[in-house]
């Protein structure tokens, strides 16, 4: 009698995560996200820690909640885990302004984003 159940966005061997608000240009953002694309999440947690970008915190913890995802919700291996895809998006701007010579207006727009993180399941070959 309810509703029809909603289909996975992922496949059976994948987990998603994503993290929207994030006070940081998209720009800026793809910059870290390029970092961790189709790397191991060991090793991308490891290059997130030792990065010197301020926004490299919030996205491990994306990439932290997206392999507990793969974990507990889904049942996947933890040490089979690869990112499979990381993409970013843009979010709301806010629009500010200062005074500028001859009566004129600056505009300053101060831009948020969001991430969001696919990890996937790979076999290991021998």
């Amino acid at each position: 009698m309810g509703q029809e159940k909603n289909p996975r966005r992922a496949a059976e061997t994948e987990a998603l995560a994503t993290s929207r608000m994030l006070k940081v240009s998209p720009q800026k953002l793809n910059l870290v996200a390029q970092l961790i694309r189709r790397k191991p999440v060991g090793k991308a947690l490891a290059d997130l820690t030792f990065s010197k970008k301020r926004i490299a915190g919030d996205v491990k913890k994306t990439l932290q909640s997206a392999i507990a995802n793969a974990e507990n919700n889904h049942g996947l291996d933890v040490d089979d885990l690869v990112v499979a895809e990381a993409w970013v998006g843009k979010n709301l701007t806010l629009k500010r302004g200062s005074p500028r010579a001859r009566g004129r207006y600056g505009k300053i727009l101060k831009p948020f984003a969001q991430i969001t993180i696919k990890v996937r399941q790979v076999e290991e070959q021998a």
